[in-house]
């Protein structure tokens, strides 16, 4: 086989691939093989053998249900936000130094926000995740942060399914996940009341960057001491939502 012959079946085999994990997208529930076939076009054998060439690099994974986009696509994700990650750095440790919580920097993935960036707080008691992990979208601050921010259209689109009952207080009901996103917008920012896991609390801001991407910033607060500290938070939290929406203007 000639270079230019090389160049185009790896083309075509890029391209193949790229249509199943297009396929998956949006589909938390998994699909089966046949079902990626039909939307994809591509033959059933054809998307066996992508299928587990794309699994063995963890871009996919199959489980009972069907097939998923897998975690290495959100390790990619979280790794293609250098440049915000970068601006946002500097304001999102001054404000973790203030609080002394947890601030994480999340991305609109769907039905998920994923944590690209992380401050940690220094506490014994405090709230962590790994980066790279996808939240759902409607049960978190920074989720419905970014949920109060999008076209009406998408929105109801998103949410035009089940909710996932994460915890006792997550809103898994659409009439009022809608009252909550216009209670978001009214205050500027949204609350996580232990609405993804008991005892804890959070504190979104969305974030104006300018970018097709959206961003939002979250304060991780445990229960113990939400309630002293929740005003002194969203002071300075709100105070780093200008700050870096101002470089963001002027890069």
């Amino acid at each position: 086989m000639s270079e230019q012959e090389e160049g185009v079946s790896g083309k075509q085999v890029i391209a193949r691939a790229a249509s199943v994990l297009k396929a998956l997208e949006n589909q938390r529930a998994g699909l089966t093989v046949s079902e990626i076939s039909r939307a994809s076009g591509l033959p059933r054998t054809t998307v066996h053998r992508l299928v587990s060439s794309l699994e063995a690099q963890q871009f996919v994974i199959s489980t009972a249900d069907g097939v998923r986009l897998g975690p290495a696509l959100v390790r990619l994700a979280a790794s293609a936000h250098t440049d915000i990650i970068g601006i946002a750095r500097p304001f999102i440790e001054a404000l973790g130094r203030t609080t002394r919580e947890t601030v994480d920097l999340c991305v609109y993935r769907g039905h998920h926000s994923v944590l690209v960036d992380q401050y940690p707080s220094d506490r014994e008691l405090r709230v962590v995740s790994a980066v790279g992990t996808a939240f759902p979208i409607h049960c978190t601050a920074h989720g419905k942060a970014i949920l109060a921010e999008l076209p009406e259209d998408l929105l109801d689109s998103l949410l035009d399914r089940r909710l996932e009952k994460r915890a006792t207080n997550t809103i898994d009901d659409r009439k009022r996940l809608h009252d909550e996103l216009d209670a978001v917008r009214e205050r500027g920012f949204a609350i996580d009341t232990q609405e993804h896991a008991e005892g804890v609390y959070g504190i979104g801001v969305f974030l104006k960057t300018g970018l097709s991407d959206h961003y939002a910033i979250a304060v991780a607060v445990p229960q113990l001491r939400f309630e002293g500290e929740s005003e002194q938070i969203i002071h300075a939290l709100l105070k780093c939502k200008v700050e870096i929406e101002s470089i963001l203007r002027r890069a």
